[in-house]
């Protein structure tokens, strides 16, 4: 078949930026400038930026521009004993979007029930108990949460017309969901500068704490947030760069995802922390507590701070209609990934819809066991290893694979021949030596805290199924690997 082609270089633009900037750049982000250092954050994360980040974007939009395939057909391009790693990120880009799909459900019910504002009398109850209903432990699974799964439902059909024609239906999604997060965050922003205390929260945000550059664990979470945030190591970038002409510029599409991502990210800083600062005025509450809550200030502090707002419901509403907009560009590039190396394999336009429906079905199958009262913990164990592991191998693997097997310095001349920017000779030092090294690192030290102490003291079992969600996959990419290595050493005997 002719392959799906974005209508245009701005259309390819607007669609990776889609699928970087997601729910992590609202609170993520801001959450760990708060915690490490507020401005000194800046540090580590500008040079992750340049030295992990760009180099590993770039790597992955040009090796699926060139190759024209999908993660598993691209990486058998560049080695054929590689294939099996593209299966490694196409599971775990599955994984990823069936937990990140019902993130997404919890933002539909808090969206329509804005009107009424419920958490006003106690954002934290409200979440564990009345939305989650969440189970004492792991172990309990209290049988299924319906209204969490009937919101469940509700997204995965919303993904799947986003996706059900290709590229076509995506483009039209794209002129919607990517500027609206910006206007709104934006509308907020105005709001929240008119209230008491806002500068506060921007002083926290940009008084630098210099004394926090000297914590690993700083570096650790700037490398990682960088990372994370560019859709890195599951295929995404390499399916939406396959769908680009073999000469469109690589180089200048790359920088302009990445500096709108980071930009985005700065911009919802200031957005979040000026609402904090509001908020720590009413409560009484330090700012430094507000900001440290993690995962829990989109769904427990930011919508309290929120309701203590005149026109708290139109407010509430705007802010879960972002977090709606930003979390399904990336909902669905993740489908789009799976989507592609099941499409390389296929024949006829028409499969398109039959195979986003396949695949969206799945993960909607996928997603049931966090629609439990235990639903959050499982999660959780999910998220931890997913991106702790998974997508730290692969990473690591494919900038070995670029690196040292299929050559750095081949990717960069096909890179300066399609780009206006043209790449020095230091991205085939990132990408053979800086890279791995950075994510080596990362992944060593986070292992060595998986080691020392069960991952939020979790039982075995539960932790055997996270480890589980790291290993089999990666034991298939290695065990791949040495097959296609014997069976290239068989042949020449074969004959």
């Amino acid at each position: 078949m002719t392959r799906q082609r974005w209508a245009s270089k701005a259309t390819f633009v607007m669609a990776a930026v889609g699928s970087a900037v997601g729910l992590g750049n609202v609170w993520r982000f801001p959450y760990l400038a708060g915690k490490y250092g507020g401005g000194a954050f800046l540090v580590p994360y500008v040079l992750a930026l340049f030295l992990v980040g760009a180099p590993l974007l770039i790597l992955e939009i040009a090796v699926g521009q060139q190759m024209q395939q999908g993660a598993i057909g691209a990486y058998r391009r560049l080695h054929p004993s590689f294939a099996g790693l593209g299966v490694f990120s196409s599971i775990s880009a599955l994984v990823v979007v069936s937990y990140y799909a019902v993130v997404m459900a919890w933002c539909l019910i808090y969206f329509v029930n804005s009107v009424q504002v419920p958490w006003a009398t106690g954002a934290k109850t409200y979440f564990f108990e009345d939305v989650l209903q969440v189970s004492d432990r792991i172990s309990d699974l209290g049988g299924i949460n319906w209204p969490i799964l009937g919101a469940l439902i509700v997204i995965w059909i919303a993904i799947y017309f986003c996706i059900w024609q290709g590229t076509q239906s995506v483009e039209k999604v794209l002129l919607l969901s990517v500027p609206i997060p910006v206007i709104l965050l934006a509308i907020l922003l105005l709001r929240a500068v008119t209230l008491s205390g806002f500068l506060e929260g921007w002083k926290l945000y940009l008084n630098p704490v210099w004394g926090a550059l000297q914590d690993p664990t700083v570096w650790n979470a700037a490398f990682s947030q960088i990372f994370y945030s560019f859709s890195l190591a599951f295929g995404t970038m390499i399916a939406y760069g396959s769908y680009k002409n073999e000469q469109d510029d690589v180089t200048k599409s790359a920088w302009i995802t990445a500096g709108l991502d980071v930009a985005i990210s700065l911009f919802a800083g200031f957005v979040v922390f000026a609402v904090l600062g509001y908020m720590a005025t009413q409560t009484q509450t330090p700012i430094t507590e507000l900001a440290a809550s993690g995962p829990g200030l989109a769904f427990v502090v930011f919508p309290e701070a929120l309701s203590l707002m005149p026109l708290p419901w139109l407010f509430s509403g705007l802010f879960f209609v972002m977090l709606l907009s930003l979390g399904i560009d990336s909902a669905f590039s993740l489908v789009e990934t799976i989507n592609a190396v099941l499409l390389d394999r296929q024949s006829g336009q028409h499969q398109i819809a039959k195979v986003a429906f396949g695949v969206c079905f799945v993960g909607l199958l996928a997603g049931v066991i966090y629609t439990t009262r235990a639903g959050l913990y499982f999660l959780d164990i999910a998220d931890h290893f997913v991106t702790s592991y998974n997508s730290m191998l692969v990473g690591i693997a494919e900038a070995l694979l670029v690196g040292w097997v299929y050559g750095a310095e081949k990717l960069r001349r096909y890179v300066n021949e399609t780009s206006d920017w043209s790449l020095g000779k230091g991205w085939n030092l990132a990408i053979k030596y800086v890279v791995p090294a950075a994510l080596v690192m990362i992944l060593a030290a986070q292992f060595s805290v998986d080691l020392r102490q069960p991952y939020e003291g979790y039982p075995g079992w539960a932790l055997g199924l996270g480890w589980a969600i790291a290993i089999l996959p990666f034991s298939y990419f290695l065990g791949s690997v040495l097959w296609e290595r014997r069976t290239q050493r068989s042949r020449p005997y074969s004959s």
